[in-house]
Formats: C-alpha cells, sequence, structure tokens
C-alpha cells in the first residue's frame, strides 16, 4: 500500500468544506484502507480525507496507545449532534499544519453522530483525547484547521514562519 500525500497549510483545498459521502463503494473502502496506512506511517492518531486531497466526509481515527493493539475507526459523514463545557487542549498538532503545536479551547465533551465504513448508525460520546481528535477532525471536514482556533498572534508567528520556510525552497 501507498502512503497518500498529506497536503500541508498553507494549501488552499484544507479550507473547503467536505461533501456527504453519499455511496459507502470501492473506491471509499480503497480510500479508507489508503488513510489508515497514512495515518499510522505519519504517525497520527486521526486524518481526515480532506488532508489527502479528497473532499469527502470521512475520516479515520485510532487513539489506543502505540504499544496497543491497533484499533482502527472510521467515520463517515460526521456531526457534532452536541457538546458541553469548555477544556483546553495541550500542544494540539496537525499533520497538515506540521513542526507546530498550540494550545487550543475546545469543548470538554461531545455527542457524535455518523455512520461506519458499512453505513451502520454510529453515535459517539467523547470527552478527553478521543473528544478533542473528533472535534479536530471534522474541523477538517468543515475547511477549519486548528490554527484557526488559536489567539492571531500565535498564527501570524507561525504563518510567518511558513511563508519563510517556502521562500528558501
Amino acid at each position: 500500500m501507498a502512503i497518500l500525500k498529506i497536503l500541508t497549510y498553507p494549501d488552499i483545498f484544507l479550507t473547503k468544506p467536505t461533501k456527504l459521502v453519499e455511496n459507502i463503494d470501492e473506491k471509499i473502502q480503497n480510500l479508507i484502507e489508503g488513510m489508515a496506512f497514512t495515518m499510522y506511517q505519519a504517525p497520527g492518531i486521526g486524518l481526515a480525507a480532506i488532508q489527502v486531497g479528497c473532499d469527502k466526509s470521512l475520516l479515520v481515527y485510532d487513539v489506543s496507545d502505540r504499544d496497543e493493539k491497533r484499533s482502527l475507526h472510521v467515520l463517515i459523514n460526521p456531526r457534532i449532534i452536541s457538546s458541553e463545557g469548555t477544556a483546553i487542549s495541550e500542544e494540539e498538532g496537525c499533520l497538515s499544519v506540521p513542526d507546530f503545536k498550540a494550545d487550543v479551547k475546545r469543548a470538554a465533551s461531545i455527542l457524535v453522530e455518523g455512520v461506519d465504513r458499512e453505513g451502520k448508525p454510529l453515535r459517539i460520546e467523547a470527552q478527553g483525547l478521543l473528544s478533542v481528535m473528533l472535534q479536530h477532525e471534522i474541523d477538517h471536514l468543515n475547511g477549519i484547521l486548528f490554527i484557526d482556533r488559536i489567539s492571531s498572534l500565535k498564527r501570524e508567528i507561525y504563518k510567518r514562519r511558513v511563508k519563510k520556510n517556502l521562500k528558501k525552497k
């Protein structure tokens, strides 16, 4: 299996909202396999289809410890139904925003609905790392990067650093 190319900031495609998955066909199943392989190789705990150049409302994740058995989860057409409280996710990072971490204000707990790779309805109540990761990946599906949720000062510092590095290349 080939590793898919992960788009990185400032790629404009990352700011586009995704389209609903209408049909869970072989093409979608192959995309899921490629995304899972790419996420594990990166390594990451979540990956949205938009990050690999596909504008579908689909994400894969695995928040199990690296030493434990892998536990891949697939979430298609996810929606946050409700959220409660606030929490700061410390040192949040992103495969599409390399070499940068920041504290991000998120909901403390969320309720998410969607379907799995077989089209069966899913309802996930999440707190802690799972909650943060789901909010982060669902943001991707809506064209939002985690740097859009940090202070404008920190965001500008990161953007300047990226522009400087792009000029060097």
